[in-house]
């Protein structure tokens, strides 16, 4: 019977609690198991000493007699100076997979294309500026066109005014 020194959950939904357990690797993993050998709430602060409590007695007797330590189990026994645990280096876990590379190649290419238009767009209306400000020059002169037909009317009734006065 192959044993190891494992975690089995408990505790309320999103309200986690863990018992730390020797139990038979076949076992489902919140199953039977052979004994409990301490708690671990990870809801605790880090520095609280209620977060991990561990028989050492009991752990030390386990893995002399074989029982193989889960990753988690394995850092609070290192903690505890227990067992010293293996460094663990995988440097393609970070990596992305396939279809999120692609992704970011694709967004590269949107992102490069949006770019030259930009380009072409910023260099197009320098050159189409002039065109663009005649037809505004156009509507100002229009604009100020009644206001000089005004200022001349004016005149020709005060002329008038005058006229009728003299």
């Amino acid at each position: 019977m192959a044993v190891t020194l494992r975690l089995s959950r408990g505790g309320a939904k999103k309200r986690p609690y863990y018992r730390i357990v020797a139990a038979d690797s076949r076992r489902a993993r919140d199953g039977k198991y052979l004994e409990q050998i301490g708690t671990y709430n990870p809801l605790l602060a880090k520095d609280d000493p209620d977060r991990v409590k561990l028989n050492e007695d009991r752990a030390r007797y386990w893995i002399g007699v074989g029982a193989q330590p889960s990753d988690r189990v394995a850092r609070f026994l290192d903690a505890l100076g227990i067992m010293e645990r293996k460094a663990r280096n995988n440097p393609q876990k970070a990596e992305p997979g396939e279809k999120a590379k692609e992704r970011v190649e694709e967004k590269a290419a949107k992102a490069a294309e949006a770019e030259e238009a930009a380009k072409a767009a910023a260099e197009a209306p320098a050159e189409e500026a002039p065109a663009e400000e005649a037809p505004a020059e156009e509507a100002a002169a229009t604009e100020e066109a009644p206001a000089e037909d005004a200022a001349a009317d004016a005149p020709a009734e005060d002329a008038g005014e005058e006229k009728a006065e003299g």
